[in-house]
């Protein structure tokens, strides 16, 4: 009879028993950024975390859009997830605003510990931890590598977002790289986006052949806008993820974003089972990538030499 009774009460426990749900914040549009942040949930689902069994996803969109940043933010967090996962720094940095306790998960190109995440990478020491997709010698491979795609080039456009995470270094740093491979960078900065649009055909006007975009959380939300301006102006795009690539940029270099991803879940992982974030070291990231829209150069009637095709991790055709 004992049994009989608590066999039902049991089985009733189990089927209320709330499944975890992890908050994941994208910068641009779902439909764009989820196949970038696939990785993430492809190992959580070899981690044994499967969606609709025992762990569900909230999805939000920043929709590339600094405004709605703290409303994005603030609704993530007030829905009290087990954990958050920022895809960016921007999007880490607002979300940690929100909340002292919640666990989040980043994945970023800027410094966490210059960027107020964490107290060191080593010992995170608060509510957040992740991986840094550490940007050490990408600038002047990504500026070699524009040399040997262009021989010719002797100056070249870059944007940077006033409001970036570490703004100051990184164009000094970007600035330094291009002096370095003998190219002249013609530097543009916006606060912005409508701006961009003014940029481009300040580029042209200038006969700048190419512009780099450099890590930006409005920019990165809102690539294929970017990169139908620049088609439209005759630019050709090059940026640090590869991302960037598949919307329209002619070449990419930085760190493996996928791979990012991949150790991000790893972390998520260990959260999930009771680990405090506070306690688990950020994750470097220094695998870098190569990616190639060389459909997208033909359209601008650039030539990427075949040697450097063959070198390249991905190629869009």
């Amino acid at each position: 009879m004992g049994a009989g009774v608590a066999a039902p009460g049991f089985v009733f426990a189990q089927a209320a028993r709330k499944i975890p749900t992890v908050a994941v914040l994208y910068a641009g549009d779902s439909d764009d950024d989820e196949p970038v942040v696939r990785p993430f949930f492809e190992r959580l689902g070899r981690l044994n975390w499967v969606e609709g069994r025992n762990i569900a996803f909230d999805r939000h969109s920043g929709k590339g859009t600094r405004q709605y940043l703290s409303t994005m933010a603030s609704l993530a967090a007030g829905r009290e997830p087990d954990l958050i996962y920022a895809t960016t720094a921007t999007l880490a940095v607002a979300v940690l605003k929100e909340t002292e306790s919640l666990p989040v998960v980043f994945t970023t190109t800027a410094d966490p510990v210059a960027a107020g995440m964490v107290a060191s990478l080593a010992k995170p020491g608060k509510n957040a931890t992740g991986t840094y997709q550490v940007a050490r010698d990408a600038s002047p491979q990504r500026f070699a590598l524009v040399r040997e795609a262009f021989p010719n080039l002797k100056r070249m456009g870059a944007v940077f977002d006033r409001n970036a995470q570490d703004y100051q270094a990184r164009r000094a740093a970007h600035e330094k790289a291009a002096r370095g491979a003998g190219i002249e960078l013609v530097s543009i900065e916006f606060t912005n986006f409508e701006a961009i649009a003014k940029i481009f055909s300040q580029f042209k006007r200038d006969k700048l052949l190419a512009a780099e975009m450099t890590a930006s959380f409005a920019l990165i939300g809102r690539r294929r806008e970017v990169a139908n301006l620049a088609a439209l102006n005759g630019r050709a795009l090059v940026a640090h993820r590869a991302e960037w690539a598949e919307a329209g940029a002619v070449l990419t270099y930085g760190a493996d974003s996928g791979e990012s991803h991949r150790r991000a879940a790893d972390i998520a992982d260990q959260i999930l089972k009771g680990t405090r974030a506070a306690g688990i070291p950020v994750a470097r990231v220094e695998k870098f990538e190569l990616a190639i829209n060389n459909r997208v150069a033909n359209g601008l009637a650039l030539h990427i030499p075949k040697s450097l095709l063959q070198r390249a991790d991905r190629v869009f055709t």
